[in-house]
């Protein structure tokens, strides 16, 4: 499924796709990967409000990965951390990363059983032990992207927007889209 043009109502369509794929599931995983300024926290907020019943907890990439050139790094810790052991009924652990201080702050431990959204660039290699999870690919146009994601952090990004870029596109180069068998969105 491909979901095209911006807006609440365009994302109905992949919102329901994602709902419809989710209730054949028992406790569902949906990632939500797409480079950095394509509308994924977007995404993961309206899914949240949507959500039938118990609202999905939602982990954001971000909070693991360790700094501006580790991305892989930071989206392939989470797969033993916490997607693993939650598949395997135990509780999974978020190594957070505070990018103010560039250092490691903190533990966060999500219990099994209840559905969970990963979202962020890197999630779906986040979430290669799940097999079966949702997988939903966000894209826009670079200029969008750029602009948005510069916006949304007050100035805090634009020093690392080129590193990011480049980090993103080095995971790409060694990863794939990895978004042939995603819902694809484009806002």
């Amino acid at each position: 499924m491909v979901v095209t043009r911006g807006g609440a109502l365009a994302l109905r369509p992949a919102l329901d796709a994602v709902r419809t794929a989710a209730r054949a599931r028992r406790h569902p995983l949906v990632l939500i990967d797409g480079p950095s300024g394509s509308g994924k926290t977007t995404f993961a907020a309206a899914l949240v409000e949507a959500w039938p019943g118990r609202p999905p907890a939602v982990v954001r990439v971000d909070e693991a990965i360790p700094g501006w050139h580790g991305l892989r790094r930071g989206a392939e810790a989470l797969g033993p951390r916490l997607v693993t052991p939650r598949q395997s009924g135990r509780i999974g652990v978020l190594r957070r990363w505070d990018w103010h201080a560039s250092r490691w702050n903190g533990l966060a431990h999500l219990r099994p059983g209840a559905p969970l959204i990963i979202e962020g660039c890197g999630a779906f290699l986040a979430g290669e032990p799940a097999p079966g999870a949702i997988r939903v690919w966000l894209t826009a146009p670079d200029d969008t992207r750029r602009v948005r994601a510069l916006a949304r952090d007050d100035g805090g990004f634009d020093d690392f927007w080129d590193a990011w870029e480049s980090d993103w596109r080095r995971y790409l180069g060694r990863s794939g889209e990895r978004a042939s068998d995603a819902i694809r969105v484009r806002i």
